[in-house]
């Protein structure tokens, strides 16, 4: 795990016993890591120490974690931002994001599930050499969910952006639909396959000229999808 030694996470949680947990476990992962514990301080903190990764409590004393994360931001910050969300919470609320949240985990979570998926994040985010990828006339930026055609900014939500950066990640190969599933919901058991086809739709709404005839992001029959960058 030498590799995580120069990447730097900051934990943002006002609970101080699974602050210490997080910490200590991210710590032992060979992580650098960095804290705090109140919604001024870590937006002093991110933008000081611009970590890699940040993981960000939603609900915080001083400033709410959504309004931590529209300052950074606001102020020029693009690296990840992972929410951590009480399960009552409605997702959906930062599905609107518009704080550009990168990415959620629901509490209470088992630290192994969090460390694979910031294993994950390192691996394609962190440490992948470009960030962006192209098709057609459009730009992905995975970090802050978006795309950006022709000047305009199109918001992606966290499932359709985790849906495309695995079709970016593997052009031209046939993926099941079994296999989309475990990669975007991963260890949730309540998707369907309908659940994941009506995201295709939406995703292709958003990136297709004509989603009724989709150029990109291709069914293949019987098998899954596939997505086809043209030059």
């Amino acid at each position: 795990m030498s590799q995580n030694k120069n990447i730097k996470i900051a934990v943002v949680e006002d609970d101080e016993n699974l602050r210490f947990l997080v910490v200590h476990r991210l710590e032992s992962e060979h992580y650098k890591v960095v804290e705090a514990a109140e919604g001024n301080a870590a937006e002093q903190l991110i933008l000081a120490e611009k970590p890699d990764i940040v993981l960000l409590d939603w609900m915080l004393p001083g400033k709410q974690g959504s309004e931590v994360c529209a300052g950074v931001r606001e102020a020029g910050f693009t690296n990840l931002i992972i929410m951590m969300t009480a399960k009552s919470q409605d997702v959906d609320k930062i599905d609107a994001y518009t704080f550009g949240v990168s990415d959620y985990i629901t509490k209470p979570f088992n630290m192994d599930v969090l460390v694979a998926m910031i294993d994950n994040k390192v691996k394609f985010f962190v440490n992948s050499t470009n960030d962006l990828h192209k098709f057609g006339d459009t730009e992905h930026h995975p970090n802050t969910h978006s795309l950006q055609r022709n000047g305009k900014k199109i918001e992606l939500t966290i499932l359709e952006n985790r849906i495309l950066l695995y079709f970016l990640q593997n052009i031209d190969r046939v993926i099941s639909r079994d296999e989309l599933m475990q990669v975007v919901w991963g260890y949730s058991s309540n998707v369907n396959t309908r659940t994941l086809d009506m995201h295709i739709v939406r995703l292709r709404k958003k990136i297709e000229k004509n989603p009724d005839k989709p150029s990109y992001l291709q069914t293949v029959r019987g098998m899954g999808y596939k997505f086809v960058a043209e030059e």
